[in-house]
């Protein structure tokens, strides 16, 4: 039977070498070292290094199929759940009512460039924790920065409701000056997710942060369903509006105003963003959620030592070279799938039509959390099948983003074929892509330490480098031409 603990801060009496954050759960006899906890036999000696490296005929099954999830309390299900949809919604959300932003916005369609690097300002947000944590003699308490980053992504919501609109004049030019300044507290809250509310779910089981990624994922599904029903995805119809005196037939593209405004949409972002802050609040304190923590020690600067629970599965120690190769992979995907992948969506898949467009979008995002959800029954932690889903991954980036860089008039435009192979192309990427990105977070997340804040942390290098790469591509180069929408 394991014993549940609540850490507290420096110079405690029964903690005098620093802060424990959250929950500590011990074997009964709390004698024995971390060093203790076998986590993976040794390896045969007689494997070949490429075997040992992807782990070839590793000892322990790398995939487990379940026709049931394994012993879990679908409350805390839920509770994870709301918490992930708490960490990109308010910059999700934005991105996605930026065809109703920019008709009101002095920037035009030129305002998602400029969003994307008041997301990228989001990243001092990680950095500044980082850094007190690393060098600070006090310690940032996890549990209540939490709370903190949350309640800034709520009210940044709520203020975007009322002040979208709001411009000023920057350099003699109208800026959409309050947008600017809430899209860089959003993104704070989206950024610093990466790096404190994932280590946060590495103290619970394993099964758990495949929901928190669910919830991940349907921080984007859900704006893309409100505004779905807002009705800003229709793409409008030509409609004749006047015959010249030589007979030529003037047509004009008109669309059916929104069934609700922004103000409307951004209010419906903060109920959400208040159902995640009570989701974690809940998840933080109720004795139902401290039940399933993980057998684990955490102690300042996230630093995790997993024990041997019975209903967990054992984790493989991974040599030097597999722990920096899963994180230069995963930031090799964050910069493509984050930073980069919305940028380029539109000269995609836009040339092979409206509905190609929205088809695309759409089904991307819905593969996010079908991906994740997936991951409940086919649960995997094989360095091959990772390796294999991510080379599957590249070849589809490749496609994407040629039909993006020979746009107006990429392969097959004019052909239905065309249009039914880009959306495939979107939306198995994503899945991919969301699939392999959680094997990774599983395995390094069995490995202790720092893992889960080295993963948060390459997440967001990555997405920065690409988003700022895509940035110039776009803007101060001629590789990515729109597809005209015009009738």
């Amino acid at each position: 039977m394991s014993r549940y603990q609540r850490g507290r801060g420096a110079g405690s009496p029964t903690n005098p070498a620093g802060p424990v954050y959250g929950v500590i759960s011990t074997l009964d006899d709390a004698t024995r070292s971390p060093a203790e906890f076998a986590r993976c036999p040794s390896p045969e000696s007689k494997k070949s290094e490429l075997s040992l490296f992807l782990n070839w005929g590793g000892p322990n099954k790398n995939m487990e199929i379940s026709s049931k999830p394994r012993n879990r309390s679908w409350i805390v299900d839920v509770l994870a759940i709301f918490f992930g949809i708490g960490t990109w919604l308010g910059v999700n959300g934005t991105f996605i009512q930026l065809p109703l932003l920019v008709d009101e916005a002095p920037e035009g369609w030129s305002l998602p460039s400029y969003l994307s690097v008041m997301v990228q300002i989001g990243n001092l947000g990680p950095l500044l924790y980082t850094a007190i944590q690393k060098y600070s003699p006090k310690k940032l308490n996890d549990g209540w920065t939490i709370h903190g980053v949350l309640l800034v992504g709520a009210i940044s919501c709520l203020l975007t409701a009322f002040f979208y609109n709001q411009t000023a004049s920057v350099a003699g030019t109208d800026h959409s000056l309050a947008l600017f300044l809430l899209t860089c507290f959003t993104a704070l809250n989206a950024c610093t997710s990466s790096v404190l509310f994932m280590p946060y779910m590495g103290r619970f089981k394993e099964q758990y942060m495949v929901t928190y990624f669910i919830g991940e994922g349907l921080s984007g599904l859900l704006p893309s369903v409100t505004a779905l029903i807002q009705g800003i995805g229709d793409s409008g119809d030509c409609v004749l509006v006047n015959v010249t005196e030589s007979g030529d037939e003037v047509y004009e593209l008109q669309k059916t105003p929104p069934r609700f405004d922004t103000r409307v949409y951004f209010l419906i972002l903060f109920a959400l963003m208040v159902l995640a802050y009570v989701g974690y609040t809940l998840l933080n304190s109720l004795p139902l959620a401290r039940r399933e923590y993980a057998e684990v020690t955490v102690s300042e600067g996230n630093k995790y030592v997993y024990g041997e629970a019975d209903n967990q599965p054992k984790a493989e120690k991974l040599s030097k070279g597999q722990y920096t190769y899963l994180l230069l992979l995963i930031g090799a995907i964050s910069l493509f799938s984050n930073g980069m992948f919305g940028s380029i969506q539109s000269y995609s898949s836009a040339p092979y039509g409206g509905q190609a467009y929205h088809l695309a979008a759409t089904l991307s995002v819905i593969a996010n959390p079908v991906a994740c959800f997936m991951a409940m029954f086919l649960h995997f932690t094989s360095l091959r099948l990772i390796t294999v889903l991510s080379i599957l991954a590249g070849l589809l980036t490749s496609y994407v983003f040629t039909t993006a860089a020979l746009s107006p008039l990429p392969p097959l435009h004019d052909q239905t074929v065309g249009a039914v192979l880009v959306v495939t192309a979107w939306t198995l990427l994503v899945g991919i892509v969301s699939y392999t990105k959680l094997g990774i977070t599983t395995v390094m997340r069995a490995q202790g330490g720092q893992s889960l804040v080295w993963v948060g942390a390459i997440t967001q290098l990555g997405s920065a480098i690409g988003a700022v790469a895509i940035f110039f591509a776009i803007n101060y180069s001629d590789l990515f031409q729109a597809a005209q929408s015009n009738c």
